[in-house]
C-alpha cells in the first residue's frame, strides 16, 4: 500500500506528466485525508498501543545494531588514524633531533674541539696548546648555539670507552653511567640514536629549577668521527621529554577525555597524562606541588573505576599491567573498541603500537561512556518512547490537536502555493543545499522565469545574508554570458525568492559525459565567452571561486546556437569587502576540487582572478579530452595533486595532436604559480584568439550540432530533457537533468 497516498499526499502532475510545484508537502485533499484518519483512530484507538509497541521494539533493535556496528566501524578508523598521524609526528619529531645531533657531531669545530679533548686522555698524554679547563669551555661555547635554537639542556661527549671526557654538568666528567649505556654502544657502532625518556641518575635541574635526581631525561645521540670516518666518540645532546614531546602526544585528544600518551616496556608512562590532577585526588600521584605523571605512573589495570571510588586490595606495583600494555609489548599494533580498563580503571577504547626504533610505545584511548554515548541516548530515547506508550491516551489527545493545527497550515500552505507575489508557480525545476527552484511565469509579463527561493526548513540569519548576496552581487553583472537576475523580493510570510531567467540548454559536464570531447573550434568558442563573463566580474572586483562544467550553461539565446551562461556567483568573493568575504567562511576550502587553483587549497582568503583562471583552463582541458587535469583516488591526494602535480599534456592525453597555440594556452591557466599565468581574462582570451583553429568552430557548425542534438538537450518533451542552471545555489534543471545537475553549495 502506497502511504503517501493513502495520506493524500503524493505529488499531483501535470497533462504532460511533470510533477506540479508545492511550496510545501501540503495539498489540497489533506483535510479530507486528516479527517478520515481521525474517524478511523476513535474506532481503532486500542490497537495503536500494540502496534507502537511491536515497531519501537523491532525498530530500537534494528537502529540499535545498526548504528552500534556503524559506531564501531567509525571508532575503529578514528583512533587508528589519529594513532597513526601521533606516530607521523612523533617520528618527524625524532628525525629532527637525529639530525641535529648529527649536524653537531659532524661540525668541523666541535669535531676539532673532541680530538684535542681525546688526546689529553691518551697514554701518554699528547701535549695540547691549550688547558683541560679552556677546552672544555671552548667546546660548550661551540655547542651553545645548537643547543640554545633547539632547547637542549645538556650535552655530553664520551670517548670509545663510554667515558665521559665532557658534559654541560662538570660532575659527569670521567664517570661512565650504565644508564646511558645503551644510546652510546649505538652511536660508537656508528647509529644514531634516541633513547626513551628515563629518571635521570646524577642531580639536574627540573623544569622549575630545582637540583635534584630522578629528572625526566632523554638524550639524543650521534657518533663523532675522525678524519678517516672512523667512530672515535659519541655526542648526546640532553632533551627535556615533559615539553616538546608531550606536547606532541597532547594533540591526540579527542573530545573530554581523550589522550594520547607514551610508555616504555617497564610500563612506566614517559610523557604526562592530561588527567595529572584527578591523579593527584586518586592518590596514583603523589600530592605535591607540580606533581606531573611522566614516569611517576605505572600501566596498572587496577580492577575497576578508581574515580567511583574504587580501590584495589594490592599494592600498585603488584597489579597485573594494562590490556594496551600487555599487547604493544608483543609488536603488533592493535586497536579495541569492545573496551578494556586503563591505568586509572575507567573502561576505555583505544588503539596503540610499540615502536621498537625508540623502545616506547603509544597509545591513544577515549572514555568508552563518551565514546558511545550517542548511543546510550538512543537506549535512553527508547526508554523514554516506552514510557509514553503508557499514556497513550494523552498522546492521541495530542495527536487530534496536531491533526487539527496541520489542517489549518495545508489551508494556508496550499494558498501560497499558487501565487508568489506577481509569479505563479507552476512546477518544481529543482534544489540545491539552500535554495529551491521552481518554473513559473509573472502575471503580466507572461514569460517564463526560474523563480528561486530559500529552503523555509534551513532559514537563519547567515542564510538569508547569504542569499541576499548573491543576488545583490549577481545583479552587479551584466555581461550576456551571465545568467541575467529579474526580480527578487520577500512573500509576506517572509519568504525570500529572486527570478532569473530561464535557460533551456545543457551544462557543459552533461554535455562532454553525453557527446564527448569537443574539436579544438568549439572548445576556444565556449572559453571566449566565459573569459568576456569573468572579465566584468574581476574588474568589478568579485572573484567567482567555482568555476566548473556544471555551473557553465550552453544554451540557444536569440536564435543564436552555442551561447554560454555563467551560473552560481553564490560563493564568490568581493577581495575589497572584507566583511562579505567573511560571509563565505574566512578560510574554508571554497569551490570543486578538480577545478580548484593550488592558492585556493593552501591559502583559501588569498584567491584572486588568476584563481579562476586556472579554473578555466581546467574546463578547457576537460573539454578538449573529455577528462579532468587530474584523476585521484582521494580528496587529499587530488588537492596534492593540483599543488605539485604537473598536468599531462592535452595531446599526450588524447593521442593525438593538439594546436601549440590552445596547448600552451591551457597550460599556461594551469600553471602553479599565479604570475605564470594570463594577468587577466582578456589576456587569456587574446592567447585563445591567436590559435589557428579559433574560427574552425561557425555559427552553422553550431547550429547543424543543436539541430542534431535538440531532441536530447532542449526539448522538454524528450527523457533527455533541458536544463538551466547548474549546481549549489542557481540550481534548476527540468526533467532527467534534475538528477545529475543538482548538487551542494560549493560541491
Amino acid at each position: 500500500m502506497n502511504l503517501l497516498k493513502y495520506l493524500g499526499l503524493s505529488r499531483s502532475r501535470s497533462k504532460d506528466g511533470d510533477p506540479m510545484a508545492h511550496m510545501t508537502w501540503a495539498s489540497k485533499s489533506i483535510s479530507r485525508t486528516m479527517s478520515r484518519t481521525g474517524v478511523f483512530l476513535k474506532k481503532q484507538i486500542w490497537i495503536w498501543p500494540v502496534i507502537a509497541t511491536v515497531l519501537l521494539s523491532v525498530l530500537a533493535f534494528g537502529v540499535r545494531n545498526a548504528i552500534e556496528t556503524t559506531m564501531k566501524a567509525n571508532l575503529k578508523s578514528q583512533l587508528q588514524t589519529l594513532l597513526s598521524v601521533e606516530i607521523a609526528m612523533l617520528d618527524n619529531w625524532f628525525h629532527t633531533q637525529m639530525s641535529n645531533a648529527t649536524s653537531a657531531a659532524n661540525s668541523v669545530p666541535v669535531r676539532e674541539s673532541v680530538y684535542e679533548l681525546l688526546a689529553t686522555r691518551e697514554t701518554p698524554p699528547v701535549a695540547t696548546t691549550k688547558p683541560l679547563h679552556e677546552l672544555q669551555q671552548q667546546l660548550r661555547k661551540q655547542l651553545g648555539p645548537v643547543m640554545s635554537s633547539h632547547d637542549y639542556v645538556g650535552y655530553l661527549v664520551t670517548d670509545k670507552t663510554k667515558r665521559i671526557i665532557s658534559a654541560s654538568n662538570d660532575d659527569l666528567i670521567g664517570k661512565e653511567i650504565p644508564e646511558y649505556d645503551a644510546f652510546i654502544t649505538r652511536a660508537l657502532q656508528g647509529e644514531v640514536s634516541a633513547c626513551p625518556p628515563f629518571p635521570s641518575v646524577v642531580p639536574m635541574k627540573d623544569e622549575f629549577g630545582r637540583v635534584r635526581t630522578g629528572v625526566p631525561t632523554m638524550f639524543v645521540c650521534a657518533p663523532v668521527r675522525d678524519s678517516s670516518f672512523e667512530v672515535v666518540g659519541t655526542l648526546a645532546l640532553r632533551i627535556r621529554p615533559e615539553l616538546e614531546m608531550t606536547r606532541i602526544l597532547q594533540l591526540g585528544q579527542i573530545g573530554e577525555s581523550g589522550e594520547t600518551y607514551a610508555f616504555d616496556k617497564a610500563g612506566w608512562m614517559v610523557s604526562n597524562s592530561r588527567f595529572d590532577d584527578q591523579l593527584i585526588l586518586l592518590g596514583v600521584l603523589p600530592d605535591e606541588k607540580n606533581a606531573q605523571s611522566i614516569l611517576k605512573v605505572q600501566l596498572k589495570d587496577p580492577g575497576g573505576n578508581l574515580q567511583d571510588g574504587y580501590r584495589p586490595k594490592q599494592r600498585r606495583s603488584e597489579l597485573p599491567p594494562t590490556q594496551t600494555l600487555t599487547a604493544a609489548l608483543t609488536g603488533t599494533p592493535g586497536v579495541n573498541v569492545a573496551g578494556y580498563r586503563d591505568y586509572r580503571g575507567i573502561e576505555v577504547v583505544g588503539a596503540w603500537q610499540w615502536l621498537p626504533k625508540y623502545e616506547m610505545g603509544i597509545t591513544t584511548e577515549l572514555d568508552f561512556s563518551e565514546a558511545y554515548r550517542p548511543l546510550t541516548i538512543l537506549q535512553w530515547t527508547f526508554w523514554a518512547l516506552y514510557a509514553l506508550l503508557g499514556i497513550s491516551a494523552v498522546a492521541i489527545f495530542i495527536f487530534t490537536i496536531v491533526v487539527a493545527r496541520l489542517r489549518r497550515e495545508a489551508q494556508k500552505a496550499s494558498i501560497e502555493a499558487r501565487q508568489l507575489g506577481q509569479y505563479k508557480l507552476e512546477r518544481k525545476l529543482g534544489a540545491g543545499a539552500m535554495g529551491v527552484v521552481y518554473l513559473g511565469h509573472h502575471a503580466m509579463l507572461r514569460r517564463p522565469t526560474a523563480i528561486k527561493l530559500l529552503d523555509v526548513d534551513k532559514v537563519n540569519d547567515s542564510s538569508i545574508q547569504r542569499f541576499e548576496r548573491e543576488v545583490q552581487i549577481t545583479c552587479q553583472l551584466n555581461h550576456p554570458n551571465t545568467v541575467a537576475i529579474f526580480d527578487y523580493g520577500r512573500t509576506p510570510e517572509g519568504v525570500f525568492y529572486y527570478a532569473m531567467e530561464y535557460l533551456d540548454g545543457i551544462n557543459l559536464q552533461s554535455m562532454v559525459e553525453q557527446y564527448g570531447p569537443q574539436s579544438e573550434g568549439r572548445v576556444i568558442r565556449i572559453l571566449l565567452q566565459l573569459c568576456g563573463s569573468l572579465f566584468e566580474a574581476h574588474s568589478l572586483g568579485l572573484v567567482h571561486r567555482d568555476i566548473k562544467p556544471a555551473n557553465l550553461m550552453l544554451n540557444r539565446r536569440g536564435c543564436e546556437s552555442d551561447v554560454l551562461k555563467v551560473l552560481d556567483f553564490g560563493l564568490v568573493k568581493a577581495v575589497d569587502e572584507a566583511k562579505q568575504a567573511n560571509m563565505t567562511s574566512s578560510n574554508s576550502l571554497t569551490g570543486t576540487p578538480l577545478y580548484m587553483a593550488p592558492e585556493a587549497i593552501q591559502s583559501p582568503n588569498s584567491v584572486d582572478s588568476r584563481s579562476d583562471l586556472y579554473a578555466v583552463g581546467a574546463v578547457g582541458y576537460f573539454l578538449l579530452t573529455g577528462q579532468p587535469v587530474f584523476a585521484a583516488t582521494g580528496l587529499m591526494e587530488l588537492c596534492q595533486q593540483h599543488i605539485d602535480a604537473i598536468p599531462v599534456p592535452p595531446s599526450t592525453r588524447l593521442g593525438k595532436i593538439v594546436s601549440p597555440e590552445l596547448e600552451t594556452a591551457l597550460l599556461s591557466c594551469l600553471e602553479k604559480s599565479r604570475s605564470k599565468r594570463p594577468a587577466t581574462a582578456r589576456d587569456l582570451a587574446h592567447l585563445l584568439l591567436r590559435c589557428p583553429t579559433a574560427n574552425d568552430w561557425s555559427l552553422d557548425d553550431a547550429d547543424a550540432w543543436w539541430g542534431r542534438h535538440e531532441r536530447g538537450v532542449g526539448n522538454p518533451g524528450n527523457s533527455s530533457g533541458s536544463t538551466l542552471a547548474a549546481s549549489g545555489n542557481t540550481t534548476v534543471a527540468p526533467k532527467a537533468f534534475e538528477r545529475t545537475m543538482i548538487s551542494n553549495d560549493g560541491e
